[in-house]
């Protein structure tokens, strides 16, 4: 989904804004510009491509950038090249480039080791799935059930899935049998709640325990 433009507005180049003409994409190392350039161009024009360098060696990062003249250009790229190179919209120049660079490889470095192969997204709205079979096939509600093999600290849960907006309670529980960590957490709506299952199914915390999310019942109608 893109944002359409004015039919008053016209064709202007500087109507056609930065944040949805330039893609940001992880390649091998011994890419150069033009092994970039080459790769992308079947999509559409390139104004121009870029390498993330590390600013002492000079080597490549495994990180660049792809502009292109129109946002469908670099919609179809995104849709249809190689799932390997994790493409998704850049994010404003605006945006310490660091900071978004840190975000994308720990996140996509996050999900290789799960197993995932679902592209990283940035935030809800931009969020995709590879394929429409690959969409989720559980059904969905808006309450969560969280397990882990270590018991919860009940105010650090609750700060972890408050993250993602919407959060209505967080119930901690202990099993005292097993020390296991159990917890419930609902969120006012269904989309937040898929996107904190997607985002922390998996997740370590603390580092080297890993957290199962699955949905529970609620008894709302799932379809909606």
């Amino acid at each position: 989904v893109f944002i359409a433009q004015s039919r008053a507005s016209g064709s202007h180049r500087d109507l056609e804004d930065e944040e949805l003409t330039r893609i940001f994409v992880m390649i091998p190392k011994t890419y150069t510009e033009e092994d970039l350039r080459e790769k992308f161009k079947m999509y559409g024009d390139i104004e121009y491509c870029s390498i993330i360098k590390n600013k002492t060696t000079g080597e490549s990062k495994g990180l660049g950038y792809v502009r292109y003249l129109k946002p469908s250009q670099a919609a179809r790229a995104i849709e249809e090249c190689d799932r390997s190179y994790r493409a998704i919209l850049a994010e404003p120049k605006n945006k310490s480039s660091e900071s978004f660079e840190h975000d994308y490889y720990s996140t996509n470095m996050r999900q290789d080791l799960r197993g995932n192969t679902l592209p990283f997204c940035m935030q809800p709205e931009f969020c995709s799935f590879e394929k429409a079979e690959t969409r989720i096939q559980e059904p969905v509600s808006k309450r969560l059930s969280v397990v882990s093999r270590l018991p919860f600290i009940q105010e650090q849960l609750f700060a972890l899935f408050d993250l993602v907006p919407g959060l209505e309670y967080c119930d901690v529980q202990r099993d005292p049998h097993t020390n296991s960590g159990y917890a419930v957490i609902q969120y006012s709506t269904a989309a937040s709640a898929i996107y904190a299952k997607y985002k922390l199914h998996g997740f370590e915390y603390p580092p080297g325990n890993r957290l199962t999310v699955i949905f529970l019942e609620d008894g709302n109608d799932s379809s909606e």
